[in-house]
């Protein structure tokens, strides 16, 4: 018989909320996610749908640095979507847990099986989501629980974006975050949907090739797309975050869009 597969709560925003994690199994969040919840610039009472949240750390980390904002985190895996209920409910979470929800549901469903299934049509003011990023050419992962979150299928920006854009009330804001190379489906996705494209690249080091691309995009909006300037993670020479993506990386400020 074997005993129950290990967990670890982990500390973010220094220690303003916390996430019950996996340990060593399954998609653990981290700096993405909190790339992620910084993208979410609104001082208003608004809604928040983090969209294959995972454990619940960006949707998390959004209802723990803007007070007034109601977020639902929407998560296919029931085993995921347990963790996310129980990081809710940690004793250090009271401060946000009555602002926060779980609704179990494939992103990916449309039109009556999506409402049905908590996806309510325009009833969100901003969507974000870190969808699964690994393509066939990569190696594949034993962990069956990693694989499922990370696992990228033909047409997903198309199925996710799509949703996005029918809970979306119009000119609200979706949010992502991605690797480079799917700049291209992204953008073909958000097609009539969104516009007022804003892309960022996120670079190691200056002077190294992009990893990751934070993308904004407004429903509704004709605007053209712009590339912004590229964030630099680290400090010349070194391991430490530099001062902005350390303040993203803590909560401590928001990347609002120009």
């Amino acid at each position: 018989m074997t005993g129950k597969p290990a967990d670890t709560i982990d500390a973010f925003h220094r220690g303003a909320f916390h996430v019950v994690q996996p340990k060593g199994r399954g998609h653990r969040s981290g700096m993405d996610a909190m790339l992620l919840a910084a993208l979410v610039s609104d001082d208003r009472a608004v809604r928040v749908a983090d969209l294959g949240s995972g454990a619940g750390a960006a949707g998390l980390a959004v209802a723990s640095r803007l007070a007034d904002v109601e977020v639902v985190l929407f998560e296919r895996s029931s085993e995921m979507a347990d963790y996310a209920r129980r990081s809710i409910l940690l004793p250090g979470n009271t401060h946000i847990a009555g602002r926060v929800s779980v609704v179990e549901a494939d992103v990916t469903l449309t039109a009556k099986a999506r409402n049905d299934a908590g996806l309510l049509d325009e009833s969100f003011h901003h969507v974000i989501m870190n969808p699964p990023f690994n393509d066939a050419g990569d190696r594949r992962t034993p962990d069956a629980l990693k694989a499922e979150a990370h696992a990228m299928t033909d047409g997903l920006f198309e199925s996710w974006i799509r949703t996005a854009g029918a809970i979306m009330i119009p000119g609200g804001q979706l949010s992502l975050i991605a690797r480079p190379q799917s700049i291209a489906e992204i953008i073909d996705a958000c097609g009539r949907r969104f516009g007022g494209l804003e892309i960022t690249s996120i670079h190691p080091r200056d002077g190294e090739n992009a990893v990751r691309i934070l993308v904004t995009a407004i429903k509704g909006s004709r605007a053209r797309l712009s590339l912004r300037a590229a964030l630099i993670m680290h400090e010349e020479g070194s391991h430490k975050f530099s001062p902005l993506v350390d303040d993203f990386n803590n909560g401590r400020a928001a990347y609002a869009r120009l």
